[in-house]
This record gives C-alpha cells, sequence and structure tokens, in this order.
C-alpha cells in the first residue's frame, strides 16, 4: 500500500492527519485490515453537529489536521500521581502514546500480550461492531496493537492491576481488552495523563466469564487541552459481576461512552460515572446498559459538577430485550452548578420490549443547596469553606466505593483540583 495511493481522495482540511496515518499504516503488519477500517472512516467522514449524538459537541473548534499519527512512542517521566498510583500496584503495564512499551512483572495467573488484532471480543471485527462510531473504527484503523490482559478461570487477584496511559504527541489510539475467565476475580486501573493538544481516542472491552467479578476504575486526568474521546463496552457472562467507576477531570472536551451488556441470567453491572468542569471544559457522558439475560442487573449513577463557563451532557439508555424477565434497571443523573454561566444537560432514556422488569431514571440539574450551606454556616463553618465541604460531599458517593488502597489517593487528587475551581452561587 503506497501512502500516495491511499490519501488521494483525502479532503485538504485533513490531509496532513491523513498523511502521518498513511505512513503509520503502511508500516503494520495487519495493513490491509487497517487500510479497510480507514475507507470506512473516510466514507463516515467526521461528525458534525447536525448528528443528535453529537449535538453538544463543540466540533467548531475541532481540526483533524492539529493532529499527527506517532510512529513510535516518545519517553517522558511519570507524574507524581501516577508513581503513587503504581506503588499501589500489584502490576502496571504502561502505554505510551498508545504503544504498550511494558508488560510489567509476571503475576501468577495473569497473562499480559500485545497482539495485533481487528477482532472485538464480542466475535465480528472492529470495523463491523463499531461501525457507527467514527472514532472506534479511526481506532481500529490507527491503535498501534492492543494490549491484552487476561486472569485466569479461579484466580483472584488481590492487588490492583494499573493500565497507565500517558500521550504525549498530538494523537494517541490505545486499545485494551480485558478477559477474566470463569470465577475469576480482579481489580484493574487505567489511568490517563497527559495528552497536551492532544487528540486522544482510547478503545477497551471487558469479557467476563461466568461468576466473574471484575471492579475497573477509569480515572481520566488529561491536559485542559486535550481532545478525549473514549469508548469502552463490557460483555457480562451467566452471575458475573461488573463494576465501573469512571471519573473524568482533564480535557477540553471529555466524551465518555460507557456500554455494558448483560448476556447472561443473573449478571450485573454497576456504573459510577463522574466529572468536574471548569473554564470552558465539556464533559459528554453516554451510557447503554443492554439487557438480553433473565433476572440481570444494572444500576447507574452518574454525577458532576460544572463551574465557570463549562458544560455538561448526560445521554443514558437502558435497553431490555425480549425475554430478559425480571430484569432490574436503574439509571440516575445528577448535575451541580457552580456558576450561573455553567449549563449541563440530562437525557435519559428507556427502551423496553419485556413485560415482567423493574425499570426506573431520574435525573436533576441545580446549583448548591441553599438550606444545608445555612445549617453549615449556622454551626460556625465559612461560607466558602460550606461550600467546598458540600461539593466534597456531592463527589464522596462516587468515590467511597473505591479500593481503599486508591480511594484516598483519588480524593486527594479530586480535592485539590476543586481547591482551583472558582464557585459563584446567589
Amino acid at each position: 500500500m503506497k501512502g500516495a495511493q491511499y490519501t488521494a481522495w483525502v479532503p485538504i482540511s485533513m490531509k496532513i492527519f491523513a498523511d502521518s496515518a498513511a505512513a503509520f499504516i503502511a508500516e503494520r503488519p495487519d495493513a490491509a485490515s487497517r487500510q479497510r477500517a480507514w475507507g470506512a472512516f473516510e466514507l463516515a467522514g467526521l461528525p458534525t453537529t447536525n448528528d443528535e449524538v453529537w449535538r453538544y459537541a463543540p466540533l467548531k473548534d475541532f481540526v483533524l489536521d492539529r493532529f499527527d499519527v506517532p510512529g513510535e512512542p516518545t519517553t517522558r517521566s511519570d507524574s507524581a500521581f501516577a508513581a503513587q498510583l503504581c506503588e499501589r500496584a500489584g502490576l502496571v503495564v504502561r502505554v505510551v502514546d498508545g504503544f504498550c512499551v511494558s508488560t510489567g512483572a509476571a503475576l501468577e495467573g495473569v497473562e499480559v500480550a500485545v497482539v495485533e488484532s481487528s477482532q472485538s471480543l464480542a466475535g465480528p471485527s472492529f470495523i463491523e461492531r463499531y461501525e457507527s462510531d467514527t472514532f472506534a473504527v479511526l481506532n481500529a484503523a490507527l491503535t498501534p496493537a492492543t494490549t491484552v490482559i487476561r486472569v485466569g478461570a479461579g484466580v483472584n487477584v488481590e492487588e490492583p492491576i494499573v493500565v497507565l496511559n500517558v500521550s504525549n504527541s498530538t494523537a494517541s489510539f490505545s486499545r485494551t481488552q480485558i478477559e477474566l475467565g470463569r470465577g475469576a476475580s480482579a481489580t484493574i486501573v487505567e489511568y490517563f495523563e497527559g495528552g497536551a493538544d492532544a487528540l486522544v481516542v482510547p478503545l477497551s472491552e471487558y469479557q467476563l466469564g461466568d461468576n466473574a467479578s471484575l471492579q475497573l476504575i477509569t480515572y481520566q486526568r488529561l491536559d485542559q487541552s486535550a481532545w478525549h474521546v473514549a469508548r469502552t463496552t463490557g460483555f457480562v457472562s451467566r452471575d458475573a459481576r461488573l463494576r465501573q467507576a469512571v471519573v473524568g477531570i482533564g480535557a477540553h472536551y471529555n466524551r465518555s461512552r460507557n456500554d455494558a451488556e448483560m448476556r447472561g441470567a443473573g449478571s450485573e453491572n454497576e456504573l459510577r460515572t463522574t466529572f468536574l468542569g471548569s473554564g470552558d471544559q465539556v464533559h459528554d457522558f453516554r451510557t447503554h446498559q443492554m439487557h438480553t439475560g433473565a433476572r440481570s442487573r444494572s444500576t447507574l449513577l452518574s454525577k458532576g459538577a460544572v463551574a465557570d463557563q463549562s458544560r455538561s451532557v448526560y445521554t443514558g439508555l437502558i435497553e431490555i430485550e425480549k425475554g430478559a424477565k425480571r430484569t432490574d434497571a436503574r439509571q440516575t443523573n445528577h448535575n451541580l452548578l457552580l456558576s450561573p454561566r455553567a449549563h449541563a444537560d440530562s437525557v435519559p432514556n428507556l427502551d423496553i420490549r419485556e413485560n415482567d422488569v423493574m425499570c426506573a431514571h431520574a435525573s436533576s440539574v441545580g446549583p448548591l443547596d441553599e438550606l444545608q450551606r445555612w445549617y453549615l454556616e449556622s454551626r460556625g463553618v465559612g461560607r466558602e469553606d460550606a461550600e467546598r465541604l458540600m461539593i466534597q460531599g456531592f463527589f464522596y458517593e462516587m468515590l467511597a466505593n473505591l479500593p481503599p488502597e486508591l480511594a484516598e489517593l483519588v480524593e486527594r487528587d479530586v480535592t485539590s483540583v476543586l481547591a482551583t475551581v472558582n464557585v459563584v452561587t446567589p
């Protein structure tokens, strides 16, 4: 495959990015499948705000030609937070600019591999699985490789596994697949940092065997200038439990879509997403809980705060297929406005094709509760300290369920960010 042939009909507005993408693809051993993915991306084109799922995105600020696809990873020392996180881990997998540069020390019952693969854990190719998602298709074309973490059947991994994702280049397309065998259990942290003036497009999939248990924490702490467009999907088998915590602090535009498919009877997904917006940030969270297994459960709680002129978007869908009897599915979204110029949109949805189910959804948007603030002030707490305590309490529910060795570290980091947020209340 020659770069000139490959990019001949690419629109001039994205020629620089396309040239670097063509050079990257030409060097990969699976160039043919990547070329098909790139062709699908070209055919679909970049999304616009006319697309319903992108209507709130600041796409007028997005210029693809600001970014280059790296041919190899760069180097940079860990941040202080990353170093502390790694100290608490039993295994650290390092990914730089999308390239897995270290699979860590051996851990009994755990296999870490770097593979060239175009296959989703769901079975079909990534192009087929994510054909309606432009950026996921771009990941299929431009990820260096797939980092695969497998936990053997019956293995209980006691210490957290950390996947440290660092973005130093102007574009990063990491891909992670996590597979837990029957009856296995593990805690895995996916942490993202760096990304100054960069496009960061990670794609992660999680496959849980029967009666497996995965606690997953995704912590996004990218530079405020980054564009972050992430996609995760969990496939949950019979009596398996997937518990996710997704925390978004960084990026100019932070888009995170978190899906789960409850495929087996008694399968369960608990998803907690949270964010803190400041400046002109946009936090765009989207969730889809798909129930096909009987007696399956999903509990979704999304909470976030926006200050200055930042904004947030939450769009969630619970979908229950015919035959998923006695399913229990709930979604709740709460948004805290810390400035009169901040804005939040909340769009919960239900799509139910089975009668014998229990479902509920709720959402709220509003400022800090004046009565709660008055109570604290009446006990001698200053107004500013009272507001900080209320905001910390708002987030505490989201962080309290993290493993103890991680909760204190993340809470301290979130608190340090809160200290810099300008709160303007009536």
